[in-house]
Order: C-alpha cells, then structure tokens, then sequence
C-alpha cells in the first residue's frame, strides 16, 4: 500500500523516543517565535504531524507549544493554517478550550480553526455554546470591527447542521433565519470598493460606486444574486453568495433542531439594520409581519425566481453559462423545498417552472437542469393538475437513449429514480415500461451503475414486462456492443477498409440487419418478447464477445437474473412461472458466445428452475411437453449439463399423481422412455467429436428419475432394473468409453446397485425415493400425540435437576 520510503518514515515516527521528542518540541518553540516562517518551519509541521498521526495514542503538545499553533491558525499564509489546524486535530485539546476563543476574537475566526474548534468539542453543550458565539459574531455590524471571518461562519454552521442538528436551539434558528433573510434579499447593488472610468485624472476621489451588472453586461435593476458580476464584491455580497450555497441544505433540515425554550424576538428589525434595501424591489411591510422561517420562504422564493429570469441572458464566458446551469439547479430545488413546507406557493411557482420547461426541453445540454424540474412535477404535478407526460417522455425517452454514454447523466438521473421509487411506481405508468432504455446505461457501463440497478430492478419486474424483461436481460452483452457500433458509427467514416469491430459495424449500417438492432435500441417495452432471428444477431457480434465493455456487461448479468428471480415468484401467477420455464429451456440455447457466460447463466436457470418447481409442483405437469423435449434431446446433455440435470431432476421428482392429480401413467411411460432412449445412447457409445464424456451426475440422475418413475408404475420396474444390472456386468470389465475416470465410475456402479436393490420391494422404493412432505419435514418434537416430546422434557428435567 505504502512506497518502500514512506513505510520507513512512518515506522521511524512511531518509534521515536520520548526524549529526542521533546527537544523536537523545543526547536519547534523557537522556530514559531521568528519573525518569518520560512521552509524550515513548514517541514517541522509536516514532521510533527506524521510523528503525530502515525501513534494510535493521542498526544497532548507542551502548553507553550500548543499557544504557539494555535496562533498560527490566523496566520496570513493559509499553508500554515492548514499545517497547524492538522497538527492539533491530532493532539488532546487543552482543559479549557473551550475558552481559548472569546467573543472578541470569535469574529476572526478562519475556516480552518472553526472547524477545529468543532472537532475538539467535547459535548453536545460545547458545539452549541460554538453556535451561540459563531451567531453572535454575524450580529456584528462591519464598523465595529473586523468581518472576514463571516465567510467562514456560514460553511461551519453547515457543518454543525449536517452532523449534529440537535446542537441548534429555536433562538439559533430564529437568528440565521433572519440573517440568511437580509444577505439574500438586501445585499448591496453597487460594486465593491468603487470602479475607475480610467482616464489621466483617475485617482482615490473620482472612483464613484458602479452598479452591478448581469452576465449579459447590462446593468442590474434589481436585487444581487449569485449571478451578478462587478470587479469586485461587498462582504454582504459575498455573504448573499454564501447564503445561497447553504440555503437549500438550511431548508432541508432546520426542521431537526431542538425545540428549546426559545426567547427569539419575532418583530425582526434585521432587515432594515446593517443592510442596505434595494428601492427597486423592497418588499411590502405585510411580508415583514411573517414569521422568520415563512419570511425566509418567501424570500427564497423569489430568489429563486430571479435566477431563472437571469437564467435567460445570454452570458459571454463559458464559465458564465455553466454557472447559470448550476444555479438553476439549485433554485428550482429550493423552489422544490419551499413548496414542500407551503402548498400555497405551489401554484406560485408552477408557471415559472412550466415556463422553463418549455425553454429548456428542447436541448439536451440542459439534461442535467430538467432533472430536477422533473422532480418538481413528480412532487407537485398531481395538486397543480397539470400533464407531466411531455416531462417523463424527456426523462425515460431522450435521456436514455441519447444521453446514455454520460456518466454523470446516469449517475443523478439513477439516483433520481432510486430516491423516488414509491412515487414513479405510483404515479408514472411509463416508468415500468422504459426498462429498455434504463438498461442502456447499464450496458454501457456496468461497474459504475450496477448498485443503482441492484435496487431498482425489483420495481421493473411486474406481471406484464416480466418475460420480456427476461429477454432484455439475457440480451444485455448484445445491447452493449450495439451501443458501441452505435457510437463508433458515428466517428468511423463508412468508407474505411480496416479496423477493428468493421464487420459488425458493416452489419450494423446494413439496412437488411437494421431491424435486429432497432429492436434492441427500442425506447420501451411492448414491442415484442424477443428478437426471432436471435441466433443471426449472435452472429453478427460474434467479434465483440471480448470488447471490455461487452465483457463487463456479461459478469454482472447472472446477479440481475437472481434478483429478478428472487422478484417475480412474488408477482406471477403460476401461468406466467410456466411460461418463464419455457423460456429458460429456450433461451438456454441462445445466448452471446461469451467466454463462461452460458455456463453461468445455466447455472442460474438452474437453481431458479429447482425453486420455482418446488413451490409449484404442478409447474412440471403445465410445461410436461416442453421438459420432455429438452431432456430427450442427447445433445444437451454434452451442452448443457448443468441445466439438463435440474431438467431430468424435476422430471423424476414432481410428475407424480400425489404433485398434480391431472399426471396420468401414460405421461410418466413417456417420460420414462424418453430418459431411458438418452440414458442408454450415452452409456453405450463414445461422445461426440469435441465433446467430453458426460458428467457422473448427469448419469446418476438419470438413472435415479428413471428408478423414481418405475417406483410410481410398476410395470416399468423391469426394465429399470434389466438396464442396471446390465450396467454392472459392462463395467466388471473395466473401462468404460463413456466414463474416463475410474472413481466415477464406481460412484455410478454402487448408485445402480442401491437403486437396483431398492426396486426389488416397489413398495419400500416409492416411500425412499419419493418420501412424503412429513417424512422429509418431520416435527415430532412438536407433536404431542407422540411419545417424542414426553421423552425430551423427561431428560430435559434429569439434566436440570439439583
């Protein structure tokens, strides 16, 4: 994990010895009383950390010493700050340090020993005690004294509210509610420290106040926000800056603090007091009446709403129209918040939000903004009664289908689904059917989106899209190549002779081919439960079976199959399981030649296929013909072992008259003779050319159905127990073409002879090999009726006895 070199650093600072320690914090005294700290005192902090953090024991710093980083925590430099706030979050704080920072000082208090402060706080009563000094600090007006540690309060106090709410008061709430109040609404609208006109007789008296201008160089006619721009910026401006960027985490959770007796003064004068009221916008003096949280509503209300009229300007920098798309993501999530708190501003903000929209709808660079308008419709939609279906066809259609190669596209539009799950299953009946397009993401990058469609497939599985849902995944590798040929066909000029991936890509422009890649690219489900010419389309990516992407895709769609599995017993009725069967025998035959994928999708089909047979036995009777077919064939079982042994397994155990009374004798002699034709052609010729001999287990179940058949109709035992002891008598001379190794064919040989001596008594065999449900699931001990239970509480009492 370490270099060479930094393991023997860290070795060396945890095996320093208290003495050479102690002349390390000497030098380190004078060092920090120089006038000028130079290199040598940044490599003695770095030092002194390591020693500090590489020792699981927490040290406490000589007094002097720990006086001198503390005031290095307001040095100019911030290296130092840094350098000296990471030292002392590694040693015990002081006794009293609580104290070390008083009202006085608590104003100039940087980032960096705020949030030291907060980590060194010892309880509950301590953090809320830091709150009350930090709040106290923003009451200062600017004349009274220094204020550049304002910018730093704010971040802190976010901090306090993300990890302990509880430490808040009502009095805490009621305060920065009124100073979030005036530093959003009635921050300064002229530019900070004056602007020059240039000219010769520029100076210190003829640089007047500027007004602020709009990204688009017009000057500002209303209130500050974020996206004003000047040369330079007022602290109440910059504090409107700061403001903003907490204010939506502020309405999400000052609902948690403690309701303490609060003395809060609710006629808040902090509006007029130490602010300066735009003219042009004031706002009327009913909204001051309100009380402080519903004043800061209202006030973030039309914030917001300025925002997206500032959204409109055509900014000339880049970095502009960037910041003008992440403020309107955050304004319409706080117009989400404020709407949430109060209905009544709903209708308020659904024409502005509608508006935008509308404007922004048509082009896709925007994505990353119309989500959150989405969730604004999903949260809101239903009491506006308003059509939010041009919205959902934008977030399930064009996103996907479009968007699908933009990683960050995926990641909050996966995390918009899975934070709104219960909502779309209720209210958005297109949800369930976009499957298809949700899946592009997934196919195109499995390992960043896997644990998002983890928690998300269960709500895609329902009645109605369960077998095509099936298809889809089965044909997950297959939609992630098309992705890349899509892709590729788009930076590849069409006439290039060579590269790589050119054949499929032929195949994917060929019009005679296109129908196959369409239906894997459709946009929603209902179209169709597969592809007919599947086995053509395996043909034409046959070249893309080892693409990374391909190869990703395929090692994750085993997991998906579980989980869809493990859903779909709970939604389908027995009529839907059958035709699920159906499909496992089919699709077990056609998939993507990927390395090891067919062996793990056999494998997957065949332990759902023992489960679902086993909570519906009359499964097995519903899809006879079909399991029939499969397990007569002899090829599958060189092809499919794993699936062929469940087949033949479910077939010996469940078609019986006492799983499904409609289970005739004819049915289980044509099962019989189906089994016994496979049985006797593996056991009396060699595999085929390429193929290895078939697996023991193949054999002894085979023979173990065959042994469950005949117990069930009697008439079958001879020729059951004919073949067994033939099957002995061969193997008595050795080898076997069929079996190669000597171990196993023991294993056979003894399983015939048990079976064989078992079917001597048909009666003894029918109950051992097919016992009844309360032979396998006994529960004696609970039964009172038998002498079972009185036997255990008698020793129970002998054991327990004094």
């Amino acid at each position: 994990m370490y270099s060479h070199g930094s393991e023997s650093l860290i070795k060396q600072a945890r095996e320093i010895q208290d003495s050479e320690l102690q002349k390390f914090y000497s030098r380190l005294v004078k060092l920090l009383q120089g006038k000028e700290l130079g290199y040598e005192m940044v490599d003695s902090l770095q030092r002194l950390h390591l020693i500090l953090s590489a020792n699981k024991y927490i040290r406490t710093l000589p007094p002097e010493l720990q006086k001198r980083l503390q005031s290095l925590l307001s040095s100019p430099a911030e290296q130092f700050q840094v350098l000296s706030s990471a030292v002392l979050r590694e040693t015990l704080p002081p006794a009293a340090h609580s104290g070390n920072y008083s009202q006085e000082n608590i104003v100039q208090l940087n980032g960096h020993a705020a949030a030291l402060l907060l980590s060194q706080a010892g309880s509950r009563a301590d953090v809320s005690s830091l709150c009350t000094q930090l709040l106290r600090g923003l009451e200062s007006r600017q004349s009274e004294g220094p204020t550049n540690s304002l910018t730093h309060t704010l971040p802190i106090l976010n901090t306090i509210l993300t990890h302990n709410p509880e430490c808040l008061t009502e009095d805490h709430v009621t305060l920065l509610s009124k100073k979030l109040v005036d530093w959003l609404r009635y921050a300064s609208i002229l530019q900070g420290g004056g602007a020059s006109s240039g000219g010769f007789f520029t100076g210190p008296r003829s640089r007047q106040p500027v007004p602020i201008a709009e990204l688009d160089g017009t000057v500002s006619g209303d209130f500050f926000t974020v996206l004003c721009v000047g040369q330079s910026f007022t602290e109440d401006q910059w504090m409107n800056v700061f403001s903003f960027s907490a204010l939506r985490h502020w309405l999400l959770t000052y609902h948690s603090v403690s309701n303490g007796n609060g003395t809060a003064d609710t006629d808040d004068r902090s509006e007029v007091d130490g602010s300066v009221v735009s003219m042009v916008s004031a706002t009327s003096s009913s909204s001051r009446l309100l009380p402080p949280k519903e004043r800061l509503r209202e006030k973030s209300f039309q914030y917001c709403q300025r925002l997206i009229e500032q959204s409109d300007r055509k900014a000339h920098k880049k970095s502009d129209a960037d910041l003008q798309k992440a403020c309107l993501v955050e304004a319409v999530c706080i117009l989400d918040c404020v709407c949430e708190e109060d209905a009544s501003l709903v209708f308020r903000a659904f024409p502005c939000i509608k508006a935008l929209f509308g404007r922004l709808s048509s082009d896709l660079s925007f994505a990353r903004v119309l989500l959150p308008i989405a969730q604004f419709y999903l949260n809101h939609g239903e009491m506006a009664a308003v059509d939010c279906g041009s919205v959902w066809a934008l977030v399930f259609g064009r996103f996907p289908s479009e968007l699908f190669n933009d990683p960050f596209l995926a990641h909050e539009l996966l995390r918009f689904l899975r934070l709104n799950l219960e909502s779309l299953q209720l209210r958005v009946p297109q949800y369930t059917h976009s499957f298809p397009n949700l899946l592009k993401f997934l196919a195109w990058d499995s390992p960043a989106v896997v644990d998002d469609f983890v928690d998300l497939l269960p709500s895609l599985v329902t009645a109605g899209t369960a077998v095509e849902l099936l298809h889809t995944l089965l044909d997950l590798p297959c939609l992630s190549a098309t992705l890349v040929l899509q892709v590729r066909s788009t930076c590849l000029p069409i006439s290039e002779q060579s590269g790589r991936g050119l054949l499929s890509l032929d195949a994917f422009r060929s019009p005679s081919f296109r129908g196959l890649f369409l239906f894997l690219l459709r946009g929603e489900a209902g179209s169709g439960d597969t592809i007919d010419r599947l086995s053509t389309l395996h043909e034409l990516l046959v070249e893309t079976a080892d693409w990374p992407r391909v190869v990703q895709c395929a090692q994750i769609v085993p997991v998906l199959l579980h989980i869809f599995f493990n859903t779909v017993i709970t939604v389908a009725d027995e009529k839907l399981l059958a035709h699920l069967i159906l499909v496992m025998l089919e699709r077990s035959s056609l998939l993507l030649n990927i390395p090891k994928y067919n062996k793990e999708i056999h494998r997957v089909f065949s332990s759902h296929l023992l489960r679902l047979c086993k909570l519906h036995p009359s499964l097995v009777m519903d899809q006879s013909h079909e399991l029939l077919e499969f397990s007569g064939a002899t090829a599958n079982v060189y092809s499919k072992e794993e699936i062929y042994t469940h087949v033949v397994w479910v077939l010996g155990e469940y078609l019986s008259v006492s799983c499904d009374s409609r289970c005739s004798v004819t049915l289980i002699t044509s099962c019989f003779e189906a089994l016994e034709a496979v049985l006797f052609e593996i056991t009396s010729s060699v595999p085929p050319p390429g193929a290895d001999c078939p697996a023991p287990r193949v054999v002894t179940t085979l023979m173990s159905a065959l042994a469950k058949l005949a117990s069930r109709s009697h008439d079958l035992i001879p020729r059951v127990s004919l073949f067994l002891s033939k099957l002995r008598t061969v193997t008595r001379g050795g080898s076997v073409a069929w079996c190669s190794d000597e171990e196993d064919l023991v294993a056979i040989v003894t399983r015939g002879e048990e079976l064989w001596s078992l079917l001597k008594a048909p009666g003894v065999a029918q109950s051992v090999l097919t016992p009844p449900a309360h032979v396998t699931t006994p529960q004696w001990h609970r039964d009172t009726n038998v002498a079972l239970p009185l036997r255990l509480r008698t020793l129970t009492n002998l054991t327990h006895s004094h």
